[in-house]
């Protein structure tokens, strides 16, 4: 009798762009995994996934996939074709992984949400970060209260490119922040507010600023831009008795913890009493494991198939991270005024 724990799982990848071929080198080289078919509308990139992986099945037609004998259904593929590819996948009894953000609106994700549960089953999101060893160790750092408490987060993720054409940087690039806010807090936000322009493509927004604000008065900021010079992929966290930076382009120091911080002089009568005292301490780099994260994602994937629970990043979670990008677009149209997020 083969252990369910230790049973292959066949998989199938819709869509391979940019991220889809990524997808199909974890599931062909982790154990338990059959990467067993891809489907594309373009021969092309078929026949470069067929050039690197000749045992792999691929097709132009996704009902081909969807009528194959795959279990699991990998969709990478634009965002406004996410819902019904997925929609469709569950109606076939696959459990499904869905790159970000989850859909287009949340009344999609719901319905989602709805259809894997009737169905049994596993509807995951591609938030890869809440993956990533660096991020794990920074959502454990915050709640061990090591930071004191924490004041503000600063976000920034900019490039120069890749140019989306159907959905604005936000919905491109923030989902990576949001979600990993979210994360790492173990709260919502209760209100949202962006402001953004487009520059290169008539109505949509290719640089924007996001904040979120969260209940216990912390403020976190997100910059995005697909036209920035320089790649930039950080998080900096301050709090009341240390500050902490997680650098995702860098390829070692990924965390960076600050000894720093100001304190204010418990009473003062005059001017010259009311001196704030700095703190300036050593900076530590912890070691931080090397492990791909969207690896440890795909690996997370098959075992919850395989031992039938929700995964970190679930379909709830990407429905969380759809409303707040919803309420940014709004305040994106409406001037940058703050919206009320309703959880």
């Amino acid at each position: 009798m083969i252990d369910n724990k230790m049973r292959n799982i066949r998989v199938g990848v819709v869509g391979c762009g940019y991220w889809g071929p990524k997808l199909v080198r974890n599931f062909q080289s982790i154990p338990g995994a059959d990467m067993y078919i891809v489907a594309d509308l373009r021969q092309d990139r078929l026949d470069h996934i067929r050039g690197l992986y000749p045992g792999v099945r691929t097709t132009k037609d996704y009902r081909e996939l969807l009528a194959s004998p795959v279990e699991a259904v990998a969709v990478a593929t634009p965002v406004s074709t996410h819902y019904q590819m997925a929609k469709e996948a569950l109606l076939h009894n696959k459990h499904v992984l869905v790159e970000k953000p989850l859909t287009r609106d949340s009344r999609e994700a719901e319905e989602l949400i709805a259809l894997a549960k009737e169905r049994g089953r596993v509807l995951m999101v591609g938030h890869t970060f809440e993956y990533n060893p660096a991020v794990q160790y920074l959502k454990e750092y915050i709640a061990k209260g090591e930071l004191g408490r924490v004041y503000y987060i600063n976000c920034t993720r900019v490039n120069l490119g890749i140019f989306q054409q159907d959905i604005n940087v936000i919905w491109d690039l923030a989902p990576h922040d949001v979600s990993i806010l979210l994360y790492i807090l173990g709260m919502k936000p209760t209100q949202v507010s962006a402001r953004g322009a487009a520059y290169v493509q008539p109505n949509i927004e290719d640089v924007a600023y996001v904040t979120l604000y969260f209940p216990t008065g912390i403020m976190a900021d997100i910059r995005v831009s697909w036209l920035d010079p320089c790649k930039i992929r950080r998080i900096t966290v301050v709090g009341s008795k240390k500050m902490i930076v997680y650098d995702d382009v860098e390829p070692t120091e990924k965390i960076k913890i600050y000894d720093k911080g100001v304190d204010a002089p418990p009473y003062s009568d005059t001017l010259e009493e009311f001196r704030l005292s700095y703190r300036y301490g050593d900076i530590t780099t912890p070691a931080i494991s090397n492990a791909e994260p969207l690896e440890l994602e795909c690996r997370h994937f098959l075992e919850c198939i395989r031992e039938g629970r929700s995964p970190r990043s679930d379909g709830v979670v990407g429905l969380n991270v759809v409303k707040i990008l919803e309420g940014a677009n709004r305040s994106l149209k409406n001037g940058g005024l703050a919206e009320e997020l309703s959880w």
